[in-house]
C-alpha cells in the first residue's frame, strides 16, 4: 500500500492536506474515555438511557504508518452513544469522497478538507457550534483549511507538513552549506550530484506534484490573494519562480525514476539522493537510518523579496449532510475531536511523526520538543502556508499542474503557460463568485 500523508493536500488533499500518526497492537482498543458530557448531548445525542443506538459509519483514507487503522477503530469503538463502524479506503480516498457526498447518505462521518462546491451543494454540515469553544486553539492555517466564508465543515485532525532533508556529512563533503535561496539549492543539488548519488529528489514527476506551491510562496506569492476572489500567482516572479524548476529538471541534479515517489523517504535512505523534500512523517525512519547526520529546512527563498516556506495540509473530521443520523454525527465528532485530547494527541504522535492540530497539544507532544522534529516545528510557527485551500479548486489546479509541468520537463515559455493557468483560475473564481 503506498503511503499517503495526512494532507489535503492532499488534491491536497490530499491538502491536502493536508495526510497531514509504535503502533498500537490489533487487540488495543483505545482509551475508554470518559462518558459523553452533557455537551455532547446538546449537540445531538439523545439523553434517554432506554434509546436505541443509532449506527454510524466513519470514513478514513488508508494511512500509511503501522497502528493507524487499529487505533481509529478503537477510538469509534469505545463511544458509548452510538455503534460506529470505521471503513478503511485504499486507493483514490478523495474521488471516493466526491461521489459518495454527491449520491450518498454514507459515510455519516468522514475525513477530508472541505471544498467550496461541497458546501454551496449543500453536502456537508457547518461544525461552528462544537468548534466555537476552542476555536482559538486551533492554529489559522489548519483551520483555514476548513473554513468557507466564514463558517467551518471540518474539526481539523492533525496537521502534515514537508520539508528538504539534507545529509550533514554530504553537504560538509561537497562544501556546500544548507540552501537559503532557490539558486543556492539548485547549485547544491548539481554539486551533490557525483558517485551514483543525485543532488535532490523532489518526486518522480521532477517536482511538479510537491515544489509548485513553494515555488510560488518563494516569490512571495500564492494560489489566491487574501479574501479568496484574485488569482495570486498573476505577476512575472511567478512564471521566474517556475522557470527555476525547469533548470533542475534539465541539470541532471534530480533523482528520477526512484523506486518509491517522495512521500517514502527510501531513496533517501539508501543513499540515492543527498537531499530529498518530504514529509515530517518520516522522521524516525531517516533517525533510525543516519542518527544525528540530517538537518531539515524550509523550501527556500527565491530571492531577497520572496521568503522560505513549509506547506500545511490538514484533514479534519467532517459530516455529510445526507446522514440520516447528523445531530448523532455531530456529537460524535465532538467526543472524538474536541473532548477526547488525549487520544487526538495519539493520533498525531504515536504512529508516526505529525503535528498536532490543536497548539494546546503541541506543548505536550513531547517528540516535538527536540531535533529535526522541533526544528520542523517551528518552521510550521513561522513558514508555513495552506495548500490551495477550500476555493482552490480542482480545475484550477489541474491548469496550474499542467503548466508546470510543461515548464520543467519541456522547457515551455514560463510566462505563457503562467497566463494560462492564470486565465483558468480566474473562470473559476469567476464561476464561483461572479
Amino acid at each position: 500500500m503506498q503511503q499517503r500523508n495526512r494532507r489535503a493536500f492532499l488534491s491536497l488533499a490530499g491538502t491536502a492536506a493536508v495526510g497531514a500518526v509504535a503502533a498500537a497492537c490489533g487487540s488495543n482498543t483505545g482509551r475508554p474515555g470518559d462518558p459523553p458530557p452533557s455537551t455532547a448531548m446538546s449537540a445531538g445525542a439523545s439523553s434517554s438511557a432506554a434509546a436505541p443506538r443509532v449506527s454510524l459509519q466513519q470514513w478514513y483514507h488508508a494511512y500509511g504508518e503501522d497502528g493507524v487503522r487499529e487505533a481509529v477503530r478503537g477510538y469509534a469503538g469505545s463511544y458509548p452513544a452510538a455503534e460506529v463502524k470505521v471503513q478503511w479506503n485504499p486507493g483514490d480516498y478523495d474521488s471516493k469522497i466526491v461521489t459518495a457526498l454527491q449520491n450518498s447518505a454514507v459515510p455519516d462521518v468522514f475525513e477530508a478538507q472541505v471544498k467550496i462546491d461541497w458546501v454551496r451543494q449543500n453536502q456537508v454540515v457547518p461544525l461552528d457550534d462544537l468548534i466555537a469553544p476552542v476555536k482559538n486553539d486551533f492554529s489559522p492555517a489548519v483551520l483555514a483549511a476548513q473554513t468557507v466564508e466564514g463558517k467551518v465543515y471540518g474539526i481539523p485532525q492533525a496537521a502534515d507538513t514537508q520539508v528538504l532533508f539534507y545529509r550533514k556529512s554530504l553537504l560538509q563533503a561537497a562544501g556546500v552549506g544548507p540552501p537559503q535561496t532557490v539558486d543556492e539549492l539548485i547549485d547544491a543539488a548539481g554539486k551533490l550530484t557525483k558517485d551514483g548519488v543525485k543532488g535532490l529528489f523532489a518526486g518522480n514527476d521532477g517536482g511538479v506534484g510537491t515544489l509548485t506551491g513553494p515555488l510560488l510562496w518563494s516569490a512571495g506569492l500564492d494560489y489566491l490573494k487574501a479574501g479568496n476572489r484574485e488569482v495570486g500567482f498573476e505577476d512575472p516572479r511567478a512564471a521566474a519562480a517556475f522557470g527555476k524548476l525547469h533548470t533542475l529538471n534539465a541539470n541532471s541534479s534530480l533523482l528520477l525514476g526512484a523506486p518509491a515517489d517522495w512521500s517514502d523517504p527510501s531513496a533517501f535512505i539508501d543513499g540515492l539522493c543527498a537531499m530529498q523534500w518530504t514529509g515530517l512523517w518520516n522522521i524516525p525512519k531517516v533517525r533510525d537510518a543516519f542518527n544525528d547526520d540530517f538537518g531539515v529546512l524550509p523550501f527556500p527563498k527565491l530571492d531577497n523579496s520572496g521568503a522560505p516556506s513549509v506547506p500545511v495540509g490538514a484533514y479534519g473530521a467532517m459530516v455529510n449532510a445526507k446522514s440520516a443520523h447528523v445531530k448523532e454525527a455531530k456529537a460524535f465528532v465532538k467526543w472524538l475531536w474536541i473532548d477526547q485530547t488525549d487520544d487526538q494527541l495519539e493520533f498525531a504522535t504515536r504512529f508516526g511523526f505529525h503535528v498536532p492540530a490543536r497548539q494546546s497539544l503541541i506543548d505536550k507532544a513531547d517528540i516535538l520538543h527536540t531535533g529535526p522534529a522541533a526544528d520542523v516545528a517551528g518552521l510550521l510557527k513561522d513558514h508555513s502556508h495552506l495548500i490551495g485551500g477550500p476555493v482552490w479548486t480542482q480545475t484550477a489546479n489541474t491548469a496550474l499542474s499542467d503548466a508546470v509541468a510543461k515548464i520543467a520537463k519541456e522547457g515551455a515559455d514560463p510566462v505563457a503557460q503562467t497566463k494560462a493557468a492564470v486565465t483558468v483560475a480566474q473562470a473559476e473564481l469567476k464561476r464561483l463568485f461572479g
